[in-house]
C-alpha cells in the first residue's frame, strides 16, 4: 500500500523540523496544504517533530557531556572517527 501525498508531506514536515531545515519546512507545509492537510494536522506534525528533536538533543547533550569527561583521560589515543573530517 502506498502512502497518499498528504501523509507523505506530513512526514516530510516532521523530518524538516528534526533536520532544522527552514526552507524544507516551508516547502513541505505548502505542499501539505496543497494535498489537503488541515492546519491542525500540520501543527500536530510540527509539535511531534519538536518533541522528537528535543528528546534527541537532550540525549546527545548527555552523551557529549560524558565524552568531554573521558577526553582528558584518553588524550593522545587515536580513534577511528566517523569520517566527517
Amino acid at each position: 500500500m502506498k502512502l497518499d501525498n498528504r501523509i507523505v508531506e506530513l512526514i516530510a514536515i516532521g523530518s524538516s523540523v528534526t533536520a532544522n531545515c527552514q526552507p524544507c519546512l516551508q516547502y513541505h507545509v505548502d505542499k501539505a496544504l496543497e494535498f489537503g492537510a488541515s492546519d491542525s494536522e500540520i501543527a500536530q506534525a510540527i509539535e511531534i517533530a519538536m518533541m522528537v528533536r528535543k528528546g534527541a538533543a537532550a540525549k546527545m547533550d548527555k552523551f557529549a557531556s560524558s565524552m568531554s569527561k573521558t577526553v582528558s583521560s584518553n588524550a593522545g589515543v587515536p580513534g577511528e572517527g566517523c569520517g566527517c573530517s
